[in-house]
C-alpha cells in the first residue's frame, strides 16, 4: 500500500519534531512523501531528514487538516501531529490492521485515559464528561448523548471499534477522508483555544457509516509532556470546552436523530449535564467559573441561531 505522510505545525516543536521525522525515516514502508503543512507567518524548521515538501497554508487545527490535498497522489495518507515517536514497523501494523478487519480508519490509542481514584472516578462519570466503561469486548471509545464520551478502560485485545479519538494520528484513504467535507467544521478554529476538533471528525465519519479502529498495542510515544495551565488559559479552555460541547450536541446529536424520544433523552442528557457542572460550580464558590460555563452555553446558542450555522450542510447519519 502506497501511503503519503501529511504533517500539520506550526514549525515551533524542535527535537520532537525532529523525532518524528526520524521515525517516518526509518518506517519499513516508506511514505511516498511528506508534505508539511506549516501555518501562514511561521518559519519553517531547521530539522529535516531532506524528504520534506512545505505547503503554507491558514493557521488553525482544522484549517490545517480540512485540505483538499491535491498534492496527494497516493491512495492512503497518513496524518500527523509535529510531536509523535513510534517504531520502525508503525506503519506496516497499521495497514495490515485495516486491511484484516476491512475498516476505513484505524488510529493508535495516544492519550490512554489513566486511572483514577474511585470518587474522581465517581464525580466524571456523574458530570457526563467521560465514562469508563469495563469488560467491552467491542467498543474502545464511543460518544454519549451529553457530548462527552465514554472509554473502554480494560482494553485486552489489539484493536477496538471507536466513534471517536484523539486525531494526532491516523490512516485514512484520500476518498474517505475528503467524503467527510471537514472544512465545514471551520467553526472550530473560531474559538480562541482549539478544542473538540478530533470528536467531529471522528463521529462524522462514524456517522457517514465508515468504520473505524482504535489501535491500543501501538509504541507510539508522544512527545508533548504538556505544562501547567496558567489561570487565563484554564478560563479559555473551560470557555471552549462548553461552547464546543453545546454547538456539537446541537450539530452531531440532536438535528441527525429521527426518533423523537430519543432527541427528548438527548435533551435530558444534555441539560442534565450543565445544570450539574453549573451547581457543582455554585458549590464549590467558583462564582466567576459559573459565569464563565453559561456564556459560554449563551455565545453557542447565539451561534446555532445564527445564518452562519444555519448555512452549515445537515449532518446525514448512515443507517446500519
Amino acid at each position: 500500500m502506497n501511503y503519503t505522510a501529511v504533517i500539520r505545525t506550526l514549525g515551533t516543536a524542535g527535537d520532537k519534531y525532529q523525532a518524528l521525522l526520524d521515525s517516518l525515516n526509518k518506517q519499513t514502508i516508506q511514505p511516498s512523501k511528506i508534505l508539511v503543512y506549516i501555518a501562514e507567518g511561521y518559519s519553517i524548521p531547521k530539522e529535516t531528514i531532506g524528504k520534506e515538501q512545505y505547503i503554507y497554508v491558514k493557521k488553525g487545527m482544522v484549517s490545517q487538516r480540512a485540505l483538499p490535498y491535491t498534492e496527494v497522489n497516493t491512495e492512503y495518507i497518513l496524518f500527523l501531529d509535529d510531536d509523535l515517536s513510534f517504531p520502525e514497523n508503525t506503519v506496516e501494523r497499521m495497514i495490515e490492521l485495516l486491511q484484516r478487519e476491512h475498516a476505513d480508519m484505524i488510529s493508535p490509542d495516544i492519550f490512554p485515559n489513566a486511572s483514577r481514584p474511585f470518587f474522581a472516578e465517581v464525580m466524571m462519570r456523574l458530570s457526563g464528561r467521560m465514562c469508563a466503561r469495563r469488560n467491552d469486548d467491542y467498543w474502545g471509545y464511543k460518544v454519549m448523548r451529553n457530548s462527552g464520551y465514554s472509554y473502554n478502560a480494560s482494553p485486552i485485545k489489539e484493536i477496538y471499534q471507536s466513534q471517536t479519538n484523539a486525531g494526532a494520528c491516523f490512516l485514512c484513504s484520500k476518498e474517505n477522508f475528503l467524503k467527510i467535507h471537514f472544512e465545514e467544521e471551520l467553526w472550530l478554529d473560531k474559538a480562541d483555544y482549539p478544542m473538540g476538533e478530533d470528536q467531529v471528525m471522528y463521529y462524522k465519519m462514524y456517522l457517514m457509516g465508515l468504520k473505524i479502529l482504535t489501535w491500543y498495542k501501538h509504541g507510539f510515544v508522544h512527545l508533548d509532556g504538556g505544562e501547567n495551565m496558567h489561570p487565563e488559559k484554564k478560563k479559555k479552555v473551560i470557555y471552549a470546552d462548553f461552547r464546543f460541547k453545546t454547538i456539537f450536541w446541537h450539530r452531531f446529536i440532536y438535528l441527525p436523530d429521527k426518533c423523537g424520544w430519543s432527541k427528548i433523552w438527548s435533551i435530558v442528557a444534555i441539560a442534565y449535564t450543565f445544570l450539574f457542572t453549573l451547581l457543582i460550580s455554585l458549590l464549590k464558590g467558583k462564582i466567576d467559573i459559573f459565569k464563565l460555563k453559561f456564556k459560554a452555553m449563551k455565545d453557542a446558542v447565539h451561534f446555532i441561531k445564527s445564518e452562519e450555522y444555519r448555512a452549515l450542510p445537515l449532518i446525514k447519519k448512515v443507517v446500519r
